[in-house]
């Protein structure tokens, strides 16, 4: 195909997986998931604290993805000849920085300004992901190296969001963000010492950006993509009340379900993460799909704890590695444009969620939750036919 944009040289990887870098990269974002998702565990005691209501204090996790949605597609555009492990560690500070001001801060505006901050934070970690991993991997195991960032994820599901709110409780929730501050500018001198030089890849420009959307294959992928993390957090963010359909069942019940979505998932970044460099295609096609048999299972066997108990664990298995999935996708297809297809991943990634946030409250006040499920069950399915397509496309320079 022909392009007026400069044609960059793809980023050189190592013939071995470097473990040291890729393990601090994990802990980078562990730390950052960690960070974006506890006041949703210390909901109530923040609102009290500061003297609002739970649904004010709840748009701290909004405006974190509200930044991430702008800063994810510019960041590589803004800082376009920045080292990008210079960038991590900047991202690094920013979020032991905006953690600090929560635990500080008397006032919700205060706060908020501050998950902003988080956000820009998380939106540069995510958007610079791939190039990262070519850097700590040979071409060949580039979904292997993406794996570490996805695998602190699920770790943050299972352990770090209920770390932080057992210490809330112990103690106060100011200080589980403070605790969360102090490690994460830790981890990142760690990110200094331990990875080699990052320099930018391919995002130095909106037309370098524009012309990797005009590539074969790449918008119908953007939008399966959206589609598929749409249908998910439509679905998942009213999770609860899909389970609450199970006649008697209790609040420790519950707790033990959602439990098992991150089990899942932390087991599917394993596992997928070692096949997905040579069955992404599928992957690409199977992990939705089986997304959304999992969700019509909860919606269909309500009676069945056990078979509920499957679905969710099957739900978090798929999910947590479909990052993964679609950046490896990036990755053997624009080996030349992996920031501009990372930061264009990222960017439907939270798209989806600002969207599933703003209307998903709307539909199940007004239809009821298992309306919702049935149209995240459709938006998985359309999505995964999408991408399934998109993966037929050549990649660059070869059609």
């Amino acid at each position: 195909m022909t392009t007026t944009a400069p044609v960059p040289t793809p980023v050189a990887g190592p013939s071995v997986l470097r473990y040291g870098g890729l393990i601090v990269v994990m802990l980078l974002s562990f730390l950052l998931v960690t960070a974006e998702f506890l006041p949703n565990g210390v909901l109530t005691e923040m609102a009290a604290s500061l003297g609002v209501t739970p649904g004010q204090a709840g748009q701290t996790v909004t405006v974190t993805a509200l930044a991430g949605l702008l800063f994810a597609p510019t960041i590589g555009l803004l800082l376009p000849r920045l080292d990008r492990r210079t960038l991590l560690v900047g991202a690094a500070a920013a979020a032991a920085l905006s953690s600090l001001v929560v635990a500080l801060a008397p006032s919700l505006p205060a706060i908020l300004v501050a998950r902003f901050l988080l956000g820009a934070a998380i939106s540069s970690f995510w958007s610079m992901s791939i190039t990262v991993a070519a850097r700590l991997a040979s071409p060949d195991r580039i979904g292997r190296a993406l794996m570490f960032g996805s695998a602190g994820v699920s770790l943050a599901t299972v352990a770090g969001v209920p770390i932080g709110v057992a210490l809330s409780e112990l103690l106060d929730w100011r200080l589980a963000f403070l605790a969360i501050a102090v490690v994460t500018a830790a981890v990142g001198v760690a990110v200094r010492l331990a990875l080699p030089p990052v320099p930018p890849a391919a995002a130095s420009s909106l037309g370098i950006l524009l012309d990797t959307l005009r590539r074969p294959g790449v918008g119908g992928a953007m939008i399966g993509h959206v589609l598929v993390v749409l249908g998910h957090f439509v679905a998942y963010t009213y999770v609860r009340l899909s389970l609450e359909r199970i006649p008697d069942i209790d609040a420790g019940t519950i707790v033990l379900l959602l439990a098992l979505f991150g089990v899942g998932g932390l087991i599917g970044n394993i596992v997928v993460g070692v096949v997905v460099d040579r069955a992404f295609r599928r992957l690409a096609v199977a992990g939705p799909l089986v997304i959304a048999a999992s969700i019509a299972a909860l919606v269909l066997l309500p009676d069945a704890v056990v078979a509920v108990a499957i679905a969710v664990a099957v739900w978090g298995f798929f999910f947590s590695s479909w990052l993964i999935i679609v950046n490896t996708w990036v990755g053997h297809y624009m080996p030349d444009r992996l920031e501009a297809g990372g930061s264009l991943m990222v960017s439907g990634f939270q798209l989806a969620i600002v969207i599933a946030a703003g209307v998903g409250g709307i539909l199940v006040d007004a239809a009821g939750v298992v309306t919702v499920d049935a149209i995240g069950v459709a938006l998985l399915v359309v999505g995964a036919v999408l991408f399934g397509l998109s993966v037929r496309a050549p990649r660059a320079g070869r059609g």
